[in-house]
């Protein structure tokens, strides 16, 4: 295993950040950029930006929001939500993300994931998996913002992922998503286990142990916080430094900062 990564989300909806409750009810929180700027500062490791509404509304303001945010901050930024096409691709790479989260258009055309990886790079080509749990022991994945059913399997898809080219699979549980009882650590787990790429847990940070619970017993390579950062809960700083007590292989504070 690499380095624990730390990863602040950041979900937006026009120009606000906003806080979402199980992909559902909304607060508004704030200048997105002006958090993202805050999280570098305090040494995260990447920015993860979801367009909550992108299917819905055009895409200019994230563009804006995403070339804001990338001439003050230098860590990666992923970029999330409403990505049906290349050229939607294209264009937010070229606005400054690093990498680009795609849901709904992969469940409906799984080629795009290939598409995606021999264009720009298997790095640049996040599957984000919204995953429900099934009253039979599994769990499905959830397209158009964790509403619509898609009849996949979740661990069978992030296998597909997988060998179409993804190079990242961003996992968030609708259950346990705004909830902060902590990730679903059985979903994490078997998705990490069925996968040799990096599997990101989100949904369900609410305190420091769900964090070490995660990474210990689910096996993420990356865990992306929302309400315990946006809400001054927990600060980077000091999970990083807890994590490093317990064991937790994260990259060390950047003492540039």
């Amino acid at each position: 295993m690499g380095n624990l990564r730390l990863i602040a989300r950041l979900d937006i909806k026009g120009p606000h950040l906003i806080k979402p409750v199980q992909l559902e009810g909304v607060r508004k929180v704030g200048d997105p950029n002006e958090f993202a700027v805050r999280y570098y500062q305090q040494g995260v490791d990447e920015i993860l930006y979801m367009d909550a509404v992108a299917s819905l509304y055009d895409r200019e303001m994230l563009t804006r929001i995403v070339e804001s945010t990338a001439q003050d901050v230098f860590v990666p930024i992923t970029v999330g939500g409403g990505l049906r096409s290349l050229d939607d691709v294209r264009e937010i790479l070229l606005a400054g993300a690093d990498k680009v989260a795609i849901n709904t258009a992969a469940t409906l055309r799984p080629e795009i994931i290939t598409e995606v990886a021999e264009l720009f790079g298997s790095q640049c080509m996040v599957l984000q998996i919204d995953a429900k749990r099934t009253g039979k022991g599994g769990w499905e994945v959830y397209r158009d913002g964790g509403r619509e059913h898609s009849d996949l399997d979740v661990v069978a898809w992030a296998k597909r992922g997988q060998e179409l080219g993804a190079g990242e699979i961003l996992l968030t549980s609708v259950d346990c998503e705004g909830m902060r009882r902590g990730f679903d650590i059985e979903l994490v787990r078997a998705v990490s286990e069925a996968v040799t790429i990096p599997v990101i847990a989100s949904g369900g940070m609410g305190k420091m142990e769900h964090l070490l619970a995660v990474a210990e017993q689910g096996r993420a390579d990356a865990v992306a916080m929302a309400h315990v950062l946006h809400y001054g809960q927990l600060d980077l700083p000091h999970i990083r430094s807890q994590a490093l007590m317990h064991g937790l292989p994260v990259r060390q504070a950047r003492s540039s900062l």
